[in-house]
């Protein structure tokens, strides 16, 4: 079998980059990588069975969390959380002249925009930022226009044969971005999981009810049983103001008794409930 990977494109994206350290980290011999111009696309893909697995960006240390995925992970049936992948992310600027002030406009993914603001208010006061779908595409305008500069990867640069005015232009050192290797729950003869002393299990949730108090009796479901919380988050359900999904990262495995337990008492206090499964945490070098 020939595995296929979906993936934020096109090549030189840092989804890419992950679906690559993916591959390192279990050296398997025959795989196609697979560039989508969306995210939402790429999982898509893996809930259509066009491909095997996704590699998607979940949550970045300096801008939070992706909302596309986790949107497209609720809309989707039979999708689980194989594994995740902690990346560090290194931006780079790329242009045509190295005279940053004949720079008028800097094109990036909305995501790296943001984690540059920064440097950008700082040494290019004058340019207006322009969102791309990703990073790479953003690389087209700086190739047809002069004026025109990209945040992008080092390793995109080079895939394009273009040059690089500064690196390293993130605003915290320490920027890294998490993303979850998605496949269909039935999904057969897949690269075993690599395992690590960090598994995590995810859940989302609907509430039957805008009352009082609803999010708070779930969540004291995992207190009383001492289960961790790393992170909660809500999105608009998209059929009501004030109308919310709820996401949660629980410190357990789902094997566990105790989780178990938790999660039958929640299956009686939502209207909807998805879990996304249990799934070790590598952290790439």
């Amino acid at each position: 079998m020939t595995l296929s990977i979906a993936h934020l494109g096109p090549p030189g994206t840092y989804a890419e980059q992950a679906a690559l350290a993916y591959l390192d980290l279990h050296s398997t011999p025959s795989t196609t990588l697979r560039p989508y111009a969306s995210i939402a696309r790429t999982i898509q893909s893996t809930a259509q069975g066009e491909t095997h697995l996704t590699i998607a960006p979940i949550e970045n240390s300096i801008e939070g969390s992706v909302a596309t995925t986790l949107d497209t992970l609720w809309q989707c049936s039979d999708l689980q959380i194989r594994q995740a992948l902690v990346l560090p992310i290194r931006h780079v600027l790329i242009a045509q002249t190295p005279n940053l002030q004949k720079i008028k406009a800097v094109y990036s993914h909305p995501q790296a925009l943001g984690q540059c603001q920064r440097w950008l208010a700082t040494n290019l006061p004058q340019t207006t930022a322009i969102a791309t779908n990703s990073t790479t595409e953003a690389l087209q305008y700086v190739q047809a226009d002069p004026s025109a500069a990209a945040i992008s990867s080092e390793r995109a640069a080079q895939l394009y044969e273009l040059p690089i005015v500064q690196r390293t232009i993130q605003d915290h050192p320490d920027n890294c971005t998490r993303f979850w290797v998605i496949n269909q729950q039935k999904t057969a003869d897949l690269p075993p999981v690599i395992e690590t002393d960090q598994t995590y299990t995810s859940l989302a949730f609907s509430l039957p009810a805008n009352q009082p108090g609803a999010l708070l009796k779930t969540l004291q479901i995992f207190a009383e049983r001492s289960i961790n919380l790393s992170r909660i988050e809500s999105r608009p359900s998209r059929r009501s103001m004030g109308d919310y999904v709820f996401f949660i990262d629980a410190e357990i495995s789902a094997e566990q008794t105790t989780f178990h337990s938790a999660l039958e008492q929640l299956q009686a206090s939502t209207e909807v409930l998805k879990s996304f499964g249990s799934y070790p945490l590598v952290t790439i070098s």
